[in-house]
């Protein structure tokens, strides 16, 4: 079975292929720290609660913490018995291509999200992605990635205001009742919520342009189902896209392997 990982700047997702579905899934805090054997610990500790009987032949990474990298190779090499593919190394070949400025580090995330994009939807898309920060990734018509934007993320936008401002207070995102809010809570929810409204509006209307085609828009990340509950940007929401991405750069590995 395959073990796909994905380890981001906030949270670490583990999830088991048995070759037609994703079986289990946990999520656990980033922390680079954390060694081979603890990983095992826990990983194998929630495999037994959940009563997953699963014999681990494959390991994929995507991570965009480099430091977190080498002791998921270990937990592969030591518990698995195999060596792990790890998304954005010259081992690993993707699906699709990338075209980007040359010496340009694209984080793995992107290229994964692109590659289960183009897998569901096809071409010319805008994949939006609400992790620690908020990507617009572009996939163009044939599949490849060809650029995209960055901005802060939502709840890192929030804990900015809170840290750098004094007098205003820790909250969590929420769309308000009204946008004008009577009280400092409801200000920055405000501000937050419509700000991250208009900027995916704006930044998708300009991609459009720019690309100069009629493109699909596919969000993925925890909090893209808040925004799209509220204004429908989305033309689809995708909780497992990048899971997805992962089973398929494995299988393309696998197949050119053989």
């Amino acid at each position: 079975m395959l073990l796909a990982i994905d380890c981001g700047n906030t949270n670490t997702v583990f999830s088991i292929w048995d070759g037609k579905s994703f079986i289990a899934t946990w999520r656990t805090k980033t922390d680079h720290q954390r060694t081979a054997d603890q990983y095992f610990v826990w990983l194998s500790s929630l495999m037994s609660l959940n009563k997953v009987e699963a014999v681990i032949t494959d390991v994929i990474i995507s991570s965009t913490v480099p430091r977190v990298v080498f002791n998921l190779r270990v937990l592969a090499d030591r518990y698995y018995n195999t060596r792990p593919l790890v998304v954005g190394k010259p081992e690993c070949e993707l699906p699709v291509d990338v075209r980007v400025d040359q010496g340009t580090t694209v984080g793995p995330d992107r290229l994964v999200n692109t590659v289960a994009g183009f897998d569901l939807y096809g071409g010319d898309l805008i994949i939006v992605d609400f992790g620690t920060a908020t990507t617009f990734d572009v996939v163009d018509h044939d599949g490849a990635y060809v650029g995209g934007a960055i901005a802060p993320g939502v709840n890192l936008s929030l804990q900015a205001l809170h840290h750098a401002a004094a007098a205003l207070p820790h909250v969590d995102i929420a769309k308000p009742q009204n946008v004008i809010g009577t009280n400092t809570v409801t200000c920055m929810q405000s501000g937050v919520f419509w700000g991250y409204i208009g900027l995916v509006k704006e930044i998708c209307a300009r991609i459009r342009a720019e690309h100069g085609s009629s493109m699909k828009i596919i969000a993925t990340g925890g909090l893209a189902s808040l925004f799209q509950a509220s204004e429908q940007l989305f033309d689809a929401f995708e909780d497992d896209l990048t899971m997805h991405g992962l089973r398929l750069i494995h299988d393309h590995n696998i197949k050119n392997a053989g």
